[in-house]
């Protein structure tokens, strides 16, 4: 009967050996508020597996597995603080930038498979292609409407090429949609003083950036490429 109503936790609860002998110790409530527990974490882990294969993120990262000890200028208290979730809760964006192979990924990946795991709708999409492609099929209005829902969209990699004149709409369209509504995490190698040249166009880079920038934490990596650091190990294991 668990089970036809859809209550597989607790079904399996009640159904595990430990769980039969540990109930002869506990009071009714308290038996009946351990299978609803386990009810409980079977959803939440459900949620988030459909969350993270919705997100399609590019890396199976979690925060606990961030590296501070590489010499690359990552704030440790900072990290932690946009790991709680509240950026989203607040609607706050995050800009990360640095040189490439720093991890700028790696940490958005990270900051999005958290937010999965506290329930938020995450999107890691290849903005410009997917929308380019979308004005073609008549799927362009239906994806511009979900990714303004989406809790945390992932732009990755952000330049160095210039915008054209669809994407420079496409991308104020999105940021003036999720402006203290929902939070954006955009990474690039170039400083942000220079995003005004991948933009290309004045008025709407002024009007983008400030919808990013305003009320947006940062990280600015330093140093050399982590890849090439972890070449010679690599290269060690592979004789091995």
């Amino acid at each position: 009967m668990l089970r036809e109503l859809g209550l597989h936790g607790m079904a399996t609860a009640f159904q595990e050996p430990d769980a039969q002998s540990e109930a002869r110790g506990l009071e009714y409530g308290e038996w009946l508020a351990m299978l609803l527990e386990r009810e409980a974490t079977m959803r939440r882990q459900k949620r988030f597996e459909a969350r993270a294969r919705a997100a399609k993120l590019r890396h199976d990262a979690q925060i606990e597995n961030a590296d501070f000890r590489a010499a690359r200028g990552l704030d440790r208290n900072l990290f932690m603080a946009l790991a709680g979730c509240d950026c989203i809760r607040k609607h706050h964006s995050l800009l990360i930038t640095g040189p490439a192979g720093v991890g700028k990924s790696w940490l958005a990946c990270a900051l999005g498979h958290k937010a999965c795991r506290e329930d938020f709708s995450v999107a890691y999409p290849r903005l410009f292609a997917t929308l380019a492609l979308a004005r073609g099929d008549g799927r362009y209005g239906r994806i511009l409407k979900q990714l303004a829902k989406t809790d945390l969209l992932i732009l990755d990699d952000w330049g160095p090429e210039k915008l054209n004149d669809d994407q420079r709409r496409d991308g104020l369209e999105i940021i003036e949609d999720r402006y203290e509504r929902r939070s954006t995490i955009v990474t690039s190698q170039l400083p942000l003083d220079r995003w005004y040249e991948i933009i290309a166009s004045p008025t709407l880079a002024d009007a983008i950036l400030d919808g990013l920038v305003h009320n947006a934490y940062r990280i600015d990596l330093t140093g050399e490429s982590m890849r090439k650091q972890r070449s010679p190990r690599a290269s060690e294991t592979a004789q091995a």
